[in-house]
C-alpha cells in the first residue's frame, strides 16, 4: 500500500483578495499622510501653542517645528538644520574680511557714567578707613550702595556689554571648599615640541597672486584621527588588511577586530569620552603654532570601526607638515584616580551607608575613600601618572580647496553627511560580529567614569564629587553612556566663534529676510509697538485643539500655497534676467 502523495501549494505572489494579508498589503493612510508630510518638507511633530492677546483676550492656536536635529525623530526638521549648518558653514569658509570688525569705542554718556562710577568707588573705600560713628558709617555705606546699583543701572541701559566691576575670583572651590588644585603645565618629553607664537587677531588665510595676477585665497580641509586599539577588518584601496583578505563594503565583519580578546575596548571608551578635549587643545596648539586665530568648522563622527574622527573646514592654508606636527604633538592628560580595574562588579557594587551617609564596602562595611580623598593620593605621589592619556592617531588628512570649485559643495556635503544621524546610526550594523563588536564597546562604555560626579567611580572604589545614596553604579544618565552616542556625549557640530560672525537664528533670520523680500512683505514702520501676548503649550485634551492628521493636513496645504506663491514671485525676476542676458549676447 502506498502512501498518497500531497500535491505542493501552488506559488502566489499576490495575497487571495479579501484575506487579511490583502488587507494588510494595503498601505495605511497615517503612514500615507507623514510620508508626503515628510515629502513637502512639514514637521510630524508640531508643537501646539496657545497665544493669548492681553488687550482683547483673543486666543489662537499656533504650530510650531519641534526642531529635532536627528532624522530618526523628524526628517523635515533635521533636513532644515542640516541645509542651515551648511549654509553656516559656506558663508564662512572662504571669507575676504573679518567676519568681526571689533566692539565700537565707548561714548562720551558712558564714559561719564563709569567716571561717576568711579568716583563712588573712591568714596566707599575712603569711608572704610575713616574713623566714625558705626551707626553713621553704615548708614553713609548703605546710601553709596543705592548710588552705585542706580549708576550700574544706567551704564547697562546705555548699552555696554559686560560689567565693569566683576566678582573677585574666588580661592575655594564653591563645591567642596577645598583649595584648588594646581597641575604642572610642563609638556611631556615624549611629544615633539611646538613654535610658540603671539596669536594675532587675524582670522582671514593668506593671499596668492598667480601668474595670470588673479588672486585666489584657498582654504582647506582636514580629518583628525584617534590611535589605533587593534587590527580590525577594513578596507585599503584593493590591498589586504592585516587579516590578509580583502573586504569588500558589504563584508559583514568590515569594521570588527581581528582579535577581539586583544582589542583595547577601554582606551577606546576613555578616547572617545574625552574626545572634545583633545580637540580643543589641537586648536589652541595650532593657533599658537601658526601665530593667527584659525577657524574652522566641522562635525564630530564615528568611523566604521566606531572609532570618533572628525572633519574640519579650515579658513585659509596651513602647511600639511605643519598640521600633523601639531597632531603629533596635542595631547589631553585625565589627572583622575586611578582607574584601571573594576573593584566591585555591576551586579554588587558598593552601598549605601545611612548613618555615615558615604558609601561603603558591601563585605566590610569600610568607607570608601572620598573624591578629595583620593586626589590627594595622586598629588602626594610623585610618581603618579595621569588616569589616561587621550592622542590623535598618525592618520591626518588635509587637502586644499580653491573658492567656486566643485569640491567646495562637494566637501560640504561630505562634512554634514552624517549630521542628522545619532552616531550608533551613521554606519548600519547588519551582522552578528558587528552587533557583538557594538555591545563590547557599549558595556565598556558603562562602567567608563565621564565626570568627577559620575556613579561609576564607586566600581572602582572611590566615591564620585558630593556622592548621594540614590547613584546607581553601571547606570549614570550621562550621554556617552548611551548606546545611541558611543561615548561621544558632547557637540557633534563644532564651530569657532569668528567663523561667520553669524550664530544659527542669525542664519535663520537671513533666509526667512530673504523669503520676505521675494514675496515684497515688509513690515509695517509705524507699528513699533507689538501687541502684548502671552504663550502656554496646548493640552493634548483640550476641545479646540484639532487631531494632529487635521493639523498636518492644514500644514500641507499651506506649504503648497506658500512654495506656489514663493515660485510666482520668482519667476519675474528669473524671465528677466534671462531676458538681459540674451540681450547682451545679441549684442
Amino acid at each position: 500500500m502506498t502512501t498518497p502523495t500531497l500535491p505542493a501549494p501552488a506559488e502566489t505572489t499576490t495575497p487571495r483578495p479579501g484575506s487579511r494579508a490583502a488587507r494588510l498589503a494595503l498601505p495605511r493612510a497615517v503612514d500615507a499622510l507623514k510620508d508626503l508630510a515628510i515629502d513637502h518638507g512639514v514637521c510630524i511633530h508640531p508643537i501646539a501653542l496657545r497665544r493669548t492677546d492681553l488687550a482683547t483676550g483673543k486666543t489662537e492656536l499656533v504650530d510650531l517645528p519641534c526642531g529635532a536635529t536627528l532624522e530618526a525623530k523628524c526628517p523635515p526638521c533635521a533636513k532644515k538644520a542640516r541645509r542651515l549648518r551648511q549654509i553656516q558653514i559656506r558663508e564662512g569658509w572662504h571669507r575676504a574680511d573679518e567676519p568681526q570688525p571689533g566692539p565700537a569705542p565707548a561714548t562720551a554718556r558712558q564714559r561719564d557714567l563709569i567716571t561717576a562710577r568711579a568716583h563712588l568707588e573712591f568714596d566707599r573705600a575712603a569711608l572704610e578707613l575713616t574713623p566714625m560713628d558705626p551707626a553713621g558709617r553704615v548708614a553713609e555705606l548703605e546710601r553709596i550702595a543705592i548710588a552705585i546699583e542706580a549708576v550700574e543701572q544706567e551704564i547697562t541701559a546705555e548699552g555696554l556689554r559686560g560689567s565693569i566691576t566683576p566678582g573677585r575670583g574666588l580661592d575655594q572651590d564653591e563645591d567642596d571648599d577645598q583649595p584648588r588644585r594646581v597641575r604642572s603645565t610642563k609638556r611631556r618629553q615624549d611629544v615633539p615640541d611646538l613654535p610658540r607664537q603671539k596669536v594675532d587677531a587675524r582670522t582671514v588665510g593668506r593671499t596668492y597672486v598667480g601668474p595670470d595676477g588673479v588672486e585666489h585665497r584657498p582654504s582647506m580641509w582636514l580629518t583628525l584621527t584617534l590611535d589605533s586599539y587593534g587590527p580590525v577588518h577594513s578596507i585599503h584601496q584593493g590591498r589586504p588588511c592585516s587579516c590578509r583578505r580583502h573586504h569588500t563594503a558589504d563584508d559583514p565583519q568590515l569594521g570588527t577586530p581581528v582579535d577581539p580578546s586583544r582589542y583595547n575596548y577601554r582606551r577606546a571608551a576613555w578616547d572617545a569620552v574625552h574626545f572634545p578635549r583633545l580637540l580643543d587643545r589641537y586648536w589652541q596648539n595650532l593657533r599658537r603654532a601658526v601665530g593667527w586665530n584659525v577657524q574652522y568648522a566641522g562635525c564630530v563622527e564615528p568611523q566604521r570601526r566606531l572609532a570618533p574622527h572628525a572633519h574640519f573646514a579650515i579658513r585659509g592654508t596651513i602647511p600639511r607638515a605643519m598640521l600633523e606636527l601639531v597632531a603629533k604633538a596635542t595631547y589631553h592628560q585625565v589627572w583622575w584616580p586611578p582607574a584601571d580595574q573594576l573593584r566591585y562588579p555591576i551586579n554588587r557594587p558598593p552601598v549605601w551607608d545611612a548613618k555615615a551617609e558615604a558609601w561603603a564596602d558591601p563585605d566590610t562595611g569600610r568607607l570608601l575613600a572620598t573624591w578629595g580623598e583620593a586626589l590627594d593620593a595622586v598629588d602626594d605621589d610623585p610618581d603618579a601618572e595621569p588616569a589616561h592619556l587621550v592622542r590623535f592617531g598618525a592618520q591626518v588628512k588635509a587637502k586644499g580647496v580653491d573658492t567656486g570649485s566643485g569640491d567646495v559643495e562637494r566637501t560640504i556635503g561630505y562634512i554634514t553627511k552624517y549630521v542628522t544621524k545619532s552616531a550608533a546610526d551613521c554606519h548600519q550594523t547588519t551582522s552578528d560580529p558587528q552587533r557583538a563588536h557594538l555591545d563590547r564597546l557599549w558595556h565598556e562604555l558603562r562602567v567608563t567614569p565621564c565626570s568627577e560626579r559620575c556613579s561609576n567611580w564607586l566600581l572602582y572604589g572611590v566615591q564620585p564629587k558630593k556622592a548621594h545614596g540614590r547613584l546607581r553604579p553601571g547606570h549614570c544618565k550621562g550621554r556617552v553612556h548611551q548606546k545611541t552616542t558611543l561615548g561621544i556625549g558632547g557637540r557633534r557640530v563644532l564651530v569657532s566663534r569668528d567663523w561667520s560672525g553669524k550664530t544659527l537664528a542669525d542664519h535663520r533670520a537671513d533666509a526667512h529676510a530673504w523669503v520676505k523680500a521675494v514675496l515684497g512683505v515688509t513690515d509695517d514702520p509705524e507699528a513699533n509697538e507689538k501687541p502684548a501676548v502671552a504663550w502656554e503649550m496646548a493640552r493634548h485634551d483640550d476641545p479646540d485643539l484639532p487631531p494632529l492628521e487635521h493639523r498636518l493636513l492644514r500644514a500641507i496645504s499651506q506649504r503648497i500655497q506658500r512654495r506656489a506663491e514663493l515660485a510666482a514671485a520668482r519667476r519675474p525676476a528669473d524671465v528677466s534676467a534671462t531676458q538681459d542676458a540674451q540681450a547682451g549676447g545679441g549684442l
